[in-house]
């Protein structure tokens, strides 16, 4: 189940003038399209598009900024709706949700249960959605997306090979841009042709994503629908060997702990919505302060509110023993990289340098401030209480 152009249908559910009408989600004119309706993309507009080229496209667009506690507070809604409806579910991110229906087929009918499902989602939050149903996660997620506009779509067991292979091959999960780009220059522009090659010519081609691909082109996917389990926090603490009152010291390490639990955020398809800052002196009295900040996982803005958090937190200057820094209030974002504000310089930016992580490691590229400290024995990278990095600033060093 995908919710259609979410953004946009929460906005027009709080301003139905809106209806009908070619809006934007985004920031300012140095700003990106954070979601767009349909009105919108029949002129090329689409999302992570800068705001100028999207105003360009769609002179007569109106754009508004999101507000993303309301999307998080509407996506509970329907999560809140589904968990009780169904026996297992994965959110996979603020609005798209995979359900495992194995079994009802002997009491409702899954289909017919999928069916009423959604009806009562659209009944009870005044929000389309739309679905798509098969034996497995690709062919489904394809079918949603066949299915849109808010409407519903069955391909049944047997017929997964045949209904992809009329579709472009972009269409398969996996094959982004380049990939996009490397297939047609092969020739290669329907499912079907996928699905005559050899795996093995595609495993050359693509190293081992070419195998999946593959499989995914043949309609071939047995991987299981996750439970769901809503991760509260995600936290970094460091204990020093030796007790410091090097306040910039004390920074910087703040500072390299923040971008890793952010990388961890875009890793994960989540944003933070509070920062928390901890430190406990020499004398094991500990002390905390947090606060509130807009959804986001871009390190410069929640490194400058953990600088914030520090400078009015640490006043007593005593000798410190451990430092750490916490983020909760956590939400799917589905790579939101603060949409709303920055501009595409900056997503760039990120996307580039997590791009370098993910391929050659986590610590590969940093801020000159964590590399210092890193080289002098401190390693930010090491201890962490849950998964990944991140590092941005205009002076990098790898």
């Amino acid at each position: 189940m995908d919710m259609d152009c979410f953004f946009v249908s929460v906005s027009r559910l709080i301003n139905p003038k809106l209806i009908g009408k070619p809006v934007i989600v985004g920031g300012g004119d140095r700003g990106v399209v954070a979601a767009c309706s349909y009105e919108t993309r029949t002129f090329g507009v689409h999302s992570a598009m800068p705001i100028k080229t999207a105003k360009r496209l769609c002179p007569e667009a109106i754009i508004i900024r999101g507000d993303y506690d309301e999307y998080s507070k509407r996506s509970d809604e329907v999560t809140q709706i589904i968990k009780e409806d169904v026996p297992l579910y994965e959110r996979s991110s603020i609005d798209e949700f995979y359900i495992d229906l194995t079994g009802m087929d002997k009491f409702f009918g899954c289909y017919k249960h999928a069916t009423e499902l959604r009806q009562k989602i659209m009944k009870e939050t005044g929000l389309p959605i739309s679905l798509g149903m098969s034996s497995n996660k690709t062919v489904s997620k394809v079918a949603t997306d066949e299915a849109k506009p808010n409407n519903q779509l069955e391909v049944p067991f047997g017929e997964e090979k045949k209904f992809l292979a009329p579709l472009s091959v972009n269409k398969i999960p996996m094959i982004g841009d380049k990939t996009y780009h490397l297939l047609r220059s092969m020739g290669v522009e329907w499912v079907s042709t996928l699905q005559e090659m050899p795996m093995e010519l595609l495993q050359n081609v693509l190293g081992e994503n070419g195998i999946s691909i593959w499989k995914k082109a043949n309609g071939i996917d047995n991987n299981p629908v996750h439970a769901y389990t809503e991760q509260k926090s995600m936290s970094q603490e460091e204990t020093f060997d030796s007790d410091t009152i090097d306040v910039e010291k004390l920074k910087n390490i703040l500072i390299a702990m923040s971008e890793k639990l952010c990388f961890r955020l875009r890793s994960q398809n989540k944003l933070t919505g509070c920062v928390n800052v901890k430190i406990r002196y020499s004398n094991f009295d500990t002390h905390n302060m947090q606060c509130r900040i807009p959804y986001t996982s871009c390190d410069h803005t929640i490194i400058a509110r953990v600088k914030e958090l520090f400078s009015k937190l640490y006043n007593r200057r005593m000798l410190i023993r451990l430092v750490g820094v916490k983020f909760s209030h956590l939400v799917g974002g589905g790579h939101q990289i603060n949409v709303f504000e920055d501009n595409e310089h900056i997503i760039n930016l990120y996307q580039a340098m997590d791009k370098v992580r993910f391929r050659f490691g986590e610590d590969k590229i940093h801020r000159a401030a964590a590399l210092t400290f890193s080289l002098r024995g401190f390693n930010p990278f090491n201890g962490i209480s849950n998964s990944p990095v991140p590092k941005q600033s205009n002076n990098l060093k790898k």
